[in-house]
């Protein structure tokens, strides 16, 4: 080692180097580390695990949100509860139409004012004479009476459907143009139940008609409980000034 180490430091052996060779030598020798020790740095502490969060408990504000919530809705089923049963409202029920066939004379309507029938039903009084009504009636239908009356000089037009009729009226007269039989025939054919029954109304027309049948019950009662005047029946007047001639 001493050997070299005069060599080395010996200028004339160095010169005698080839260019760069020395550079080279010191400058890998300058850049080559030196054998590593080991450093040594202080552990810095594991960062500690933290363990997993529970889930954070509910705050009070949404405990009170939820109750809010949860109370309106039990409060809406309770209001739909009740209304479910509570009873429903009563309808409204149309008023009954009563047709009195009568003259003006009477006010009908002021009889039936304020009062229903079986307490449910209001009453409608449509009055008119038999000269101041006309209809039509139907099989599946019933009966559609058209009304054309004058009140105080006022032209009162109206059609309805009557529920009930009351005939205050003769509905024939030999006077021409008094023959209201049709209407009656008309009341019938719709089924409108009247006072008195449209049955004995149209029977009532031939004054002939209802003598006949009193004579039935003269003779099955006898003149005692049922006395009749007698009386004599002619198809036409020219029989009964031939009978009186004979």
């Amino acid at each position: 080692m001493n050997y070299l180490r005069r060599r080395l430091s010996d200028s004339s052996f160095v010169a005698n180097l080839p260019n760069g060779y020395m550079t080279e030598r010191s400058s890998s020798s300058s850049s080559s580390p030196a054998s590593p020790a080991t450093e040594r740095r202080p552990l810095t502490p594991a960062t500690p695990v933290t363990p997993a969060t529970p889930a954070t408990p509910a705050t009070p504000g949404f405990l009170s949100s939820f109750s809010s919530v949860v109370k309106t809705a039990q409060i809406a089923s309770a209001v739909q509860a009740k209304a479910s049963a509570a009873p429903a409202k009563p309808s409204v029920r149309k008023p009954r139409v009563l047709l009195v066939i009568d003259d003006p004379h009477t006010d009908w309507a002021k009889c039936f004012r304020g009062r229903k029938l079986n307490g449910e039903h209001e009453i409608r009084v449509e009055q008119a004479e038999f000269s101041e009504l006309n209809l039509a009636s139907y099989v599946n239908s019933g009966c559609t009476v058209d009304m054309q009356v004058n009140r105080g000089g006022t032209k009162v037009v109206r059609s309805f459907k009557p529920d009930f009729v009351l005939v205050r009226q003769h509905a024939y007269s030999m006077t021409p143009g008094e023959d209201f039989r049709s209407l009656v025939i008309g009341l019938h054919y719709g089924a409108v139940p009247s006072v008195n029954s449209l049955f004995s109304i149209y029977n009532f027309c031939s004054k002939p008609w209802v003598f006949s049948h009193m004579i039935k019950l003269y003779q099955n009662l006898g003149p005692e409980k049922f006395p009749l005047n007698e009386q004599t029946f002619f198809p036409n007047h020219t029989q009964m000034v031939s009978h009186c001639f004979n």
